[in-house]
């Protein structure tokens, strides 16, 4: 009887290995937007992230962490064979959270688990975070691949995303600047972006039928297309407001539109001593056509859509009413559009959808 290996136990250090050696081109290339803070430890077992440099100073820093992954979005990756947006998404909810409280993005951190080693599955999946990365200006300087055969199928994965940002203590937006008479301005999402994929598996796989290579014609894309749009990064906008002091006084809170839709993901905003509820009027900006089909395809009741999905509106900002024009302005510049979608009035805690 020979001797047992880890290759016999379900996991190939050597194929583990080819799949390393690809990992820091794509990480490298996120580095440039940090310029020189991130330095270089070949082989490192964590890694280095210079918070002050040449041309940044801070007076009180804090550090903003959030982590988070992509749900069951990946079985519909698995479905469709594609995995280089997926790591996007990974980005994009962590990162939007941070950006809540102001925080500028520094760097980022992931997690892949597989059932089996696979090089170009791992490559593809941190292509994609690096992708993420990119679009948020954050660093992607370490990560975690574990093969655990006993605890995923062969080509079942799942992933999981840190995010770390920094924020000057008095710039900290956290809700206590909200009054009642300010706007709140939703941002545009790209789409269902990775929240209440098991509602949408259930109305497109087992409700309709359909299957992941299937047409849609009235949004002229497959199945998998359409599912797999990754969630848009706020990074851009939200920094803009946040490096113009008079902009980045004028903003109050902030929230990213996740589970559990926009009157609940509003409200966690409002401090608990205050006495301010916000007002999401229907109708104030166009809801994208995917959230029509799939209501329809459920069918779903429009007050669980509302209550589930973003709807079209990915990420909040309340501000104060004075400073609209040239918030709008700000915003129009990085090319996300925007609408103004309610106000806050006086009253109990919370938030609401009114028609």
């Amino acid at each position: 009887m020979s001797d047992l290996t880890y290759r016999s136990a379900g996991v190939d250090l050597d194929l583990y290995q080819q799949a390393m050696q690809k990992l820091p081109a794509i990480m490298s290339r996120t580095h440039a937007a940090q310029g020189g803070r991130v330095l270089p430890l070949p082989g490192g077992f964590a890694g280095l992230f210079r918070l002050t440099d040449e041309a940044r100073r801070y007076r009180d820093p804090v550090l903003v962490s959030g982590t988070d992954g992509v749900g069951t979005k990946i079985k519909v990756a698995i479905a469709a064979r594609k995995y280089d947006t997926v790591g996007i998404d990974l980005v994009g909810m962590c990162v939007n959270d941070c950006l809540c409280l102001g925080a500028e993005p520094l760097f980022f951190l992931d997690y892949v688990a597989l059932g089996k080693d696979d090089p170009q599955l791992i490559a593809e999946l941190v292509a994609g975070v690096s992708e993420g990365c990119v679009r948020a200006k954050s660093a992607l300087i370490g990560g975690e691949t574990a093969i655990m055969p006993d605890l995923y199928a062969a080509g079942d994965f799942d992933m999981a995303g840190f995010s770390v940002g920094v924020v000057e203590r008095e710039n900290i937006v956290d809700g206590r600047s909200i009054v009642a008479g300010d706007i709140v301005i939703g941002l545009a999402s790209s789409g269902l972006h990775s929240n209440g994929y098991s509602l949408v598996r259930k109305v497109v796989f087992e409700s309709a039928g359909l299957a992941i290579q299937d047409d849609v014609p009235e949004l002229g894309k497959s199945v998998a297309d359409v599912l797999l749009e990754p969630t848009r990064i706020y990074a851009d906008p939200v920094s803009r407001l946040m490096s113009d002091e008079v902009t980045r006084r004028a903003v109050h809170g902030m929230a990213h539109i996740t589970g559990g839709g926009l009157a609940e993901n509003i409200a966690r905003i409002i401090p608990e001593s205050a006495r301010c509820r916000i007002h999401i009027q229907r109708g104030s900006w166009n809801i994208p056509a995917v959230f029509g089909w799939l209501q329809k395809l459920g069918p779903v009741d429009v007050d669980e859509m509302f209550r589930v999905f973003n709807m079209g509106i990915g990420y909040v900002l309340v501000i104060s009413a004075e400073s609209l024009d040239r918030i709008q302005l700000t915003l129009n510049n990085s090319g996300i559009a925007s609408h103004v979608i309610g106000k806050v009035a006086a009253g109990e805690r919370g938030g609401e959808l009114i028609d």
